[in-house]
């Protein structure tokens, strides 16, 4: 059996599962709506399909040089994604674009009532 082969078989795999899910990704936020949707589609099937690609690539070109390289490509875009689509829907909620009536639970409906407290 050719190794090599299999490998490079499982890397198309991957690469082609990985571009389905960000083709999905962008589909989702042409398609859906509303913006926690929207979040939804941009966040959740993109960074699995960034992730997938990224493993296709190391084991296309077998070299840990390879992974060291894609590994802070995946652990900054873990920390990213979730990040900006936290900044994205707070903001969405301040400009008053999100359905509350949709919302299972509102906690930012009391932090946004109150007045901050004067002097610090």
């Amino acid at each position: 059996m050719n190794w090599d082969a299999v490998w490079d078989v499982t890397a198309l795999v991957l690469v082609l599962c990985g571009a389905l899910l960000c083709l999905t990704a962008s589909a989702g936020l042409l398609r859906f709506r509303d913006v926690p949707t929207r979040l939804h589609a941009a966040t959740k099937p993109q960074v699995l399909g960034l992730i997938l690609i990224c493993l296709a690539i190391a084991l296309a070109m077998r070299s840990w040089t390879v992974v060291a390289f894609l590994v802070p490509i995946i652990l900054i875009q873990f920390a990213t994604a979730p990040l900006s689509a936290h900044m994205i829907g707070r903001a969405a909620y301040r400009n008053g674009t999100i359905d509350e009536r949709g919302l299972y639970a509102d906690e930012l409906r009391d932090a946004h009532e109150t007045p901050p407290a004067a002097g610090g």
